[in-house]
């Protein structure tokens, strides 16, 4: 977490095992800086959000890990009408650092993102989603980088399935061969800002304010997260030879231009699906839904190292 007027900082981590082996390293960076802070350690996003609602307003938020980790913290950093958010500051560890990635911060380089806090702050947009029915109605949770319905929540889920000899990409890629096998196609109804922009049967939905995810998938390419818009990716309809083109080309973000991808920007879109269908947010899955609305909050989140 990070500055008051006085100067105090402090620095927030979610979650005890790779965070707390790279504290010291961390440490001596935020020491040789002459850099207080207050450590904020504690098992859950959860714990660390309550932790921080209760410091006083004007400290900032040095989040220390992946997507998900900012994103359990974000409820106490976006600005709305009745309360002033906290500036952020992000050092990507572990995986899953797509928005890090995408403003240049490299997983596990302390000096380097500690250096950007020279940098001049920048307001960047957050999403804000809002689960309709299904698992969880009601729920509304806050992104910085994005969400994923259907093929890529699945892949997801089924990586914690894979054997344990594969690891990294080769994990995801077992994931990705099992999914495709077991790919069926559900109807999805797509409305941006009040009109019809897609319907038919898609096996992905993707809502971005960022520009990556799933540790490098350039799912939207040509999103910025200060553009006061949300991007919108949908394909269908295809089939799994298909898919499997699709996906390769996503790695290298060529995508947009197939006859199979529907993409646009907007500032609300609702996504109505015929099943339930996976979802996952910033990385993390959350149940199957059959709808959700998702609309931007233009420059609600002060970046302090972007």
């Amino acid at each position: 977490m990070f500055g008051s007027p006085a100067g105090r900082r402090s620095q927030s981590q979610r979650g005890r095992g790779l965070a707390t082996r790279e504290w010291p390293r961390l440490e001596a960076e935020l020491k040789r800086r002459g850099q207080p802070f207050e450590l904020i350690l504690e098992g859950s996003g959860d714990d660390a959000l309550a932790r921080i609602q209760a410091l006083p307003p004007q400290i900032g938020v040095l989040a220390v890990g992946g997507d998900g980790t900012v994103g359990a913290l974000l409820p106490a950093l976006v600005s709305v009408p009745q309360r002033p958010g906290r500036p952020l500051a992000v050092v990507p560890l572990g995986t899953g650092n797509d928005f890090a990635g995408m403003l240049g911060l490299k997983t596990g380089h302390f000096a380097e993102a500690l250096d950007r806090l020279s940098f001049q702050p920048r307001d960047v947009d957050a999403l804000e989603v809002r689960i309709l029915e299904g698992d969880g109605a009601g729920r509304t949770h806050i992104l910085l980088n994005g969400l994923g319905l259907g093929f890529d929540a699945a892949v997801t889920a089924n990586m914690a399935h894979a054997p344990a000899r594969f690891q990294g990409f080769a994990r995801y890629a077992w994931a990705a061969v099992a999914t495709i096998r077991e790919l069926h196609l559900s109807g999805v109804q797509i409305a941006l800002d009040g009109q019809s922009f897609y319907s038919g049967p898609s096996p992905i939905v993707a809502v971005m304010n960022g520009t990556r995810y799933g540790g490098g998938f350039r799912i939207s390419p040509q999103s910025s997260p200060r553009d006061g818009l949300l991007d919108v990716v949908a394909g269908g309809p295809m089939n799994r030879l298909q898919l499997v083109g699709l996906m390769l080309r996503v790695l290298r973000g060529t995508h947009l231009d197939q006859p199979q991808v529907h993409a646009a920007q907007g500032r609300e879109v609702t996504v109505r699906w015929d099943a339930p269908t996976p979802l996952h947010l910033d990385g993390d899955l959350h149940g199957q839904v059959t709808a959700i609305r998702v609309r931007v909050l233009a420059g609600a989140v002060k970046l302090l190292n972007g």
